[in-house]
């Protein structure tokens, strides 16, 4: 019996990445399936997802021009100005839309709520959705030689799937990175980041805040009905503490490490906490099969630019893809993915290794660093047009 035609592009995982990589390969006109082994849950205003993201400017426009930013843009909060300073005194760092000619300088979302309204996405662009289904195993050395290479990847219904292009975007513990035959160097921080929505004495003013502290990085993240995102980098052993005491304990530590700067911290959430750690593969491409996303590499949180890189790699490979189809070659040649995972794993490596020293800097108490980290930012804010550079190149315009 003849085998059906593989298809142009398959993604292995629906998450925020994952989603926008297929829909991004159907906007092309791209025959795409997608391999995902859980439904994703569908969101509700009223739910409550602890996984927030601060999506930066390319990754906006990105969404926007997936017509997917119309449906999340209601439901998720701009903010309009960022300070971030340290607790062992010094300068203090601050950017502003208006100054950049900018209504806002990001966009905070619940990672539910991307996932969802992208998935609604892919139903309608004619996206074929093998869910709830999982990747078992790659045929042979995955590559068919040939006119028409594709990689065949072997389903857990026992079906089989061909594609010219596979992606794998299943996360930071990727089954097919490691089917792959892809190794990965990773660093485990021994800290925890700590989430959980707060209710402040005072507003919020449309603004993201970072304090800096010897245990590590305090952000207040502004969302919508007035409450606070907040993500607190801690030891292991002290996150775990925190998760445990009585929320009127847990408020009042988090205000002094806030230093009451929106006031008493008045109520907060369910609390959760993962564990922090850098990896980074040692290539992006095997064959036909490329990483994107946290299946690539993950970074500290410190900064907020986890998916954003992650959506970097969306953007890079959608321009890669547009141009072999404008020429009419072969979208997973081995030249060209070759050169788009070289790109992508040093641009990935220089944000992973730059949050690492951030993190490095300001989460000690040593004297040198304590004296110097404070000074720095201050220094961000006063050199003309500083704070420009650095907000542009955290936004990818």
């Amino acid at each position: 019996m003849r085998r059906r035609d593989p298809f142009d592009v398959v993604v292995v995982g629906a998450g925020v990445v994952g989603s926008a990589t297929a829909l991004a390969c159907a906007r092309e006109g791209l025959r795409v399936a997608v391999v995902e082994p859980r439904v994703p849950a569908a969101w509700h205003a009223d739910a409550q997802d602890l996984r927030v993201f601060a999506l930066a400017q390319d990754g906006i426009d990105l969404l926007d021009d997936l017509d997917v930013w119309g449906a999340i843009a209601p439901h998720a909060q701009p903010y309009r100005s960022m300070r971030v300073w340290d607790a062992a005194g010094g300068g203090e760092l601050c950017f502003e839309a208006q100054r950049y000619g900018r209504d806002a300088l990001g966009w905070i979302a619940e990672g539910a709520l991307l996932a969802d309204r992208l998935w609604s996405a892919l139903q309608l662009a004619g996206v074929t959705l093998r869910c709830p289904q999982a990747v078992v195993g790659i045929d042979g050395d995955g590559v068919e030689s040939g006119d028409g290479s594709a990689v065949a990847l072997r389903l857990d219904d026992h079906s089989t799937l061909r594609a010219r292009l596979v992606i794998a975007a299943d996360g930071a513990d990727s089954k097919l990175r490691d089917m792959a035959g892809i190794a990965l160097v990773r660093h485990d921080y021994g800290q925890r980041g700590l989430v959980a929505f707060v209710q402040t004495e005072m507003a919020h003013a449309d603004t993201a805040w970072q304090r800096f502290l010897p245990t590590g990085p305090l952000a207040f993240l502004p969302f919508r009905d007035g409450r606070s995102s907040i993500v607190w980098t801690l030891p292991d052993a002290e996150a775990a503490r925190l998760l445990a005491v009585d929320d009127a304990t847990f408020c009042a530590e988090l205000t002094r490490a806030f230093d009451a700067t929106l006031g008493e911290v008045v109520a907060v959430s369910q609390r959760a906490a993962f564990p922090l750690r850098r990896q980074l593969a040692e290539r992006f491409v095997a064959g036909r099969i490329v990483l994107c996303g946290d299946a690539a590499h993950a970074v500290h949180p410190l900064a907020g630019q986890g998916l954003n890189v992650g959506l970097r790699d969306v953007i890079a490979l959608r321009k890669m893809l547009r141009a072999a189809r404008m020429r009419g070659a072969d979208i997973g040649a081995p030249h060209r993915l070759a050169r788009w995972g070289r790109e992508r794993r040093s641009e990935s490596a220089v944000a992973a290794w730059t949050f690492d020293g951030i993190n490095r800097l300001f989460s000690t108490d040593a004297p040198l660093p304590t004296l110097l980290r404070g000074h720095l930012l201050g220094l961000g804010g006063r050199v003309p047009g500083m704070d420009g550079l650095l907000w542009k190149r955290a936004a990818g315009v």
